[in-house]
């Protein structure tokens, strides 16, 4: 059964990040500083990727709070576990930070055993386990702690890395910056506009069902009303987490490609997006169902389709979109419709019901369109309530009237509220009309009753009328 968000996220829920850096370096300076680490770093740098190094923070008794803000702002972290890892609280306080990160924002976590045994590290055995025992005795000096650091080492333990025992070190470093070369600097983000309103609270909510720490496939809905921002949102989730996956595709207006019988096509982007380019060939969409089947039923992969309305037609559900076990662990699929119906249809494990901009969050957006800023001029106040009223917190419609009154005097402003009053702006109308495009002919009727003799009823009051005439469509009520 899939959740739904209609609230807040609590304040414990994972945020919007600004991440600065594309690797965290974490590791025992005695043991790697001048040798290993720092191989790793000059070619990590030389690849281009922006690494974090504390070599200009002071070391003393507590973390500074500068190195868990750089943790926070990084995309993925490198753990060098050595002999005396576990020796140093500064150690364990980050690796215990980073582990927060990875289960809470999704951060990628890279392990890697340096003359150590992962399952030393796993049930701290060896000088992992003296550190806690007797060698600093952690268990009676810093027991408050003491908890959250084993089960940090215990859950670094279990993460795939490298272990390296022998052979030469510069091809094992030479293999690890190709490895996250090839994630972070292949990564490939998508258009969102500058200065979003109420993205930090979309992404929050959505967080809560992507569930990041989880291994399992998961399923994601995102629904709502066209121009309430569904794709945005789509996007900017995409540009947020799409680094932590082996491969990732976002396929835009699924249901248009669909309806001019364009679905290879949008198999054959899938399919270049999961391999990592090439040129696939497909001659039928049942061989594309076939071959995509094949290439992400062991992939980690991220994959958004955008915009789906209609899931009854075979091709669609069974050829492009599958199920949960059409996908490789941790994998995360998102789905834009207007349809919330057709999201239960999918078994989506979580279902986010995109609400309307708030007053403060429209007046905000429609400022930096009709002003160019976020603060509205004076002598406006009457007629932003007008607009604010008519959009009712949608973006689309917003933005597209911000645009149209634009560098407009208040004179001008009046004379095109006046007419939007008695005809509707034709970007708007026609993005809502997709929506009443995509009703049967019944529910086309019990629209144009609820639109003509219902308006501002109460709910149960209008599903009692329409259930007495046997036209009862609950879902659009």
């Amino acid at each position: 059964m899939a959740s739904t968000s209609t609230q807040m996220a609590s304040d414990s829920s994972p945020s919007m990040r600004r991440c600065l850096y594309d690797v965290f370096l974490s590791f025992r300076g005695e043991d790697t500083r001048d040798n290993f680490t720092d191989h790793l770093y000059t070619n990590l740098v030389r690849r281009g990727i922006i690494t974090f190094r504390d070599d200009k923070l002071k070391r003393g008794e507590e973390i500074q709070p500068e190195l868990l803000k750089a943790i926070e702002e990084s995309r993925s972290s490198i753990v060098v576990f050595s002999q005396n890892y576990a020796d140093s609280r500064w150690c364990l306080e980050e690796l215990a930070k980073i582990m927060e990160c990875r289960k809470e924002n999704g951060q990628i976590v890279l392990p890697i055993f340096y003359h150590v045994d992962p399952s030393d590290i796993r049930k701290q055995r060896g000088s992992f386990g003296e550190a806690f025992a007797t060698k600093y005795d952690y268990e009676e000096n810093w027991k408050d702690e003491v908890e959250r650091w084993r089960e940090a080492l215990t859950q670094a333990g279990n993460i795939s890395g490298w272990h390296i025992k022998e052979g030469y070190e510069s091809e094992h470093i030479k293999e690890i910056t190709a490895v996250i070369a090839n994630r972070i600097l292949n990564f490939k983000s998508l258009f969102v506009e500058d200065n979003l309103v109420g993205m930090d609270s979309h992404f929050q909510k959505l967080s809560l069902g992507l569930r990041m720490e989880s291994n399992d496939v998961r399923m994601v809905g995102i629904c709502g009303i066209g121009g309430i921002g569904k794709t945005t949102i789509a996007r900017y989730v995409y540009n947020q987490i799409s680094w932590g996956f082996e491969c990732s595709s976002f396929l835009e207006k699924v249901s248009e490609a669909h309806k001019n019988k364009d679905l290879v096509r949008l198999q054959n982007q899938l399919l270049n997006d999961m391999l990592g380019g090439g040129n696939q060939k497909i001659s039928n969409v049942f061989e594309g169902a076939n071959m995509i089947k094949n290439s992400v039923r062991f992939r980690k992969a991220l994959i958004i389709f955008d915009d789906i309305d209609d899931i009854d037609d075979t091709d669609l559900s069974e050829c492009l979109v599958g199920n949960h076990d059409s996908y490789g662990k941790g994998s995360r699929i998102i789905i834009t419709t207007r349809d919330k119906h057709l999201l239960t249809m999918l078994k989506v494990d979580y279902l986010y019901e995109v609400e309307e901009l708030n007053s403060n969050e429209a007046l905000k957006l429609f400022s930096q369109y009709a002003f160019r800023l976020n603060l509205f001029k004076e002598n406006f106040e009457s007629l932003l309530r007008r607009v604010i009223h008519y959009c009712q917190g949608l973006p689309l419609a917003l933005k597209v009237l911000g645009s149209l009154l634009c560098d407009k005097t208040i004179s001008e402003w009046e004379s095109e509220l006046h007419k939007l009053e008695k005809e509707p702006e034709v970007k708007i109308q026609k993005v809502l009309k997709i929506s009443f495009d995509g009703l049967d002919d019944t529910q086309k009727v019990v629209f144009l009753d609820i639109a003509c003799f219902f308006k501002g009823e109460d709910r149960d009051f209008v599903s009692k009328i329409l259930d007495g005439c046997k036209l009862i469509y609950i879902c659009m009520i």
